[in-house]
């Protein structure tokens, strides 16, 4: 994904550069607001990307997970080093409805193709609301403090890929980033399948394969 303007921390794309400042930074970036440090995604969660993503959640459609990971593999950041992939995990009430776990069978596809181990680092310490349709401020509300680390040493010093299928306003994923680094975690990056895209074009950055060829990122 590689909209024309976009800050370089969070990757949040913008119809024009006058958001970001001198070092490319969105104000929350600037702020110190961001708790991950770099962020990364296959394409915008748009047309057929994101009709695969609701089949792959709540379609129970399993097999996807497959698909996702190569694409995620092509579209991985190799000039980044990482010690662990952490899925970002759902609350086992949700994992119990839904009948799995969305992050960590995404995880587990692309360490196959990376040989990077996954590291189960985080727990859910509580059932958070569902984040759709609620404000920026009100999604950093809902997911604040809601990630534990059981394990510190396992991630202090380390440097971290946090795996996750949808990145909207990175609240999630900012509540995950902080947990890992209040944890000693030296680096924290974050890889998702799709990224939502709030301007108002938004291209398609997703095609299904053919009978000849993998998954196609562009």
């Amino acid at each position: 994904m590689s909209p024309e303007y976009a800050c370089a921390r969070c990757r949040t794309p913008f119809l024009n550069s006058r958001p970001l400042g001198e070092n490319g930074l969105c104000r929350l970036c600037a702020a110190g607001a961001t708790a991950f440090d770099a962020a990364w995604s296959c394409g915008a969660y748009d047309g057929t990307l994101r009709q695969l993503v609701h089949l792959y959640k709540y379609g129970r459609m399993m097999p996807l997970a497959r698909l996702f990971g190569r694409a995620m593999s092509r579209a991985y950041p190799r000039d980044q080093m990482f010690d662990f992939l952490v899925p970002v995990p759902v609350h086992w009430r949700r994992r119990f409805t839904r009948g799995f776990d969305q992050s960590l069978l995404l995880a587990r596809e692309l360490s196959r193709h990376t040989a990077i181990p996954v590291l189960c680092a985080l727990r859910r310490t509580r059932h958070t609301g569902a984040q759709a349709g609620l404000t920026r401020r009100q999604r950093r509300d809902n997911v604040r403090g809601c990630f534990a680390v059981p394990h510190p040493e396992a991630v202090q010093g380390r440097r971290l890929l946090l795996i996750d299928d949808v990145l909207t306003t990175g609240a999630t994923v900012n509540a995950a980033a902080a947990a890992l680094k209040r944890h000693g975690a030296a680096y924290v990056g974050v890889f998702t399948l799709a990224r939502a895209d709030r301007r108002p074009v938004s291209g398609e950055f997703f095609s299904l394969p053919d009978s000849s060829r993998e998954v196609s990122v562009q």
